[in-house]
């Protein structure tokens, strides 16, 4: 079966745009638009430079996000670059700011997450090579929807932090994936809370699986020590008691379990 023409043009200007990776600097805006003129080459007309028009985010039939005007875009993403050199804090905080303002700036037409994504890559590789083999690409890969839901939480509380916690646990899990292991403490009862993990789910869910029904009990000598251990996740982290709230393995997690089926 072969893949629609616009896809494998999306993959070979991904390939072009990476083989130039090393050569760009992060700080500089004429090599942002540059890497647009690269990723974006025969999707859309024009390439490589800001949008001349207004532009609003939408979720299926529904507006979530109006961009700032097309007359205030040059000199928003201008003090965005203006920031980002003159900022002092930590390249892990300050490239997911920069991911952030840059996908409520919207400043081109289409390709806005894929260049925001990949400058955040740039950011960090610029302080840790690592990340040139962790694109953050690859790191919001499995979690669409709440990469999108943590940029559109930021922009409903004005405040970027939602966003910029949700980077840094999908940083910290492809990290962990990377790094050298340190075996959990993993007690009987957390093992078989790991033994029953499927995707995300609720602790009701969990405790029908483990024909448990003190709460008391499961949150004490199950939940607790496997958040503790790092091995899982809550699902809506900011808001630990929310009746939504779901769980899920971590990389750590994900790694423990599979050491167990070598072993």
């Amino acid at each position: 079966m072969s893949l629609p023409r616009r896809e494998i043009l999306e993959v070979q200007n991904a390939i072009a745009a990476y083989s130039r990776f090393e050569l760009w600097r992060p700080e500089i805006e004429a090599e942002l638009l540059a890497a647009h003129s690269i990723l974006m080459a025969g999707l859309i007309n024009p390439v490589g430079v800001y949008r001349q028009s207004g532009v609003g985010v939408m979720a299926g039939k529904q507006v979530v996000h109006v961009a700032p005007s097309a007359a205030r875009v040059l000199v928003l993403m201008q003090d965005l670059f203006a920031w980002l050199v003159s900022s002092e804090i930590h390249p892990l905080l300050a490239s997911s700011i920069f991911h952030y303002e840059f996908e409520f700036i919207h400043p081109f037409a289409d390709g806005n997450g894929r260049i925001g994504r990949l400058w955040q890559t740039l950011i960090l590789t610029h302080w840790n090579p690592l990340f040139a083999n962790l694109p953050v690409e690859s790191l919001v890969n499995e979690h669409q929807l709440d990469y999108y839901q943590a940029l559109q939480n930021s922009t409903d509380q004005t405040d970027s932090a939602p966003f910029i916690e949700f980077m840094l646990r999908m940083i910290m899990g492809a990290v962990l994936s990377f790094a050298p292991q340190v075996n959990p403490q993993v007690t009987p009862q957390v093992k078989l809370l790991l033994g029953v993990m499927q995707g995300e789910m609720a602790r009701t869910e969990l405790q029908r699986f483990l024909d448990l029904r003190d709460r008391k009990s499961f949150r004490e000598r199950y939940l607790l020590p496997a958040l503790t251990e790092g091995l899982i996740e809550m699902t809506i982290s900011d808001k630990p008691n929310s009746r939504l709230q779901k769980y899920r393995l971590t990389a750590k997690g994900r790694h423990w379990i599979e050491e167990q089926g070598e072993s």
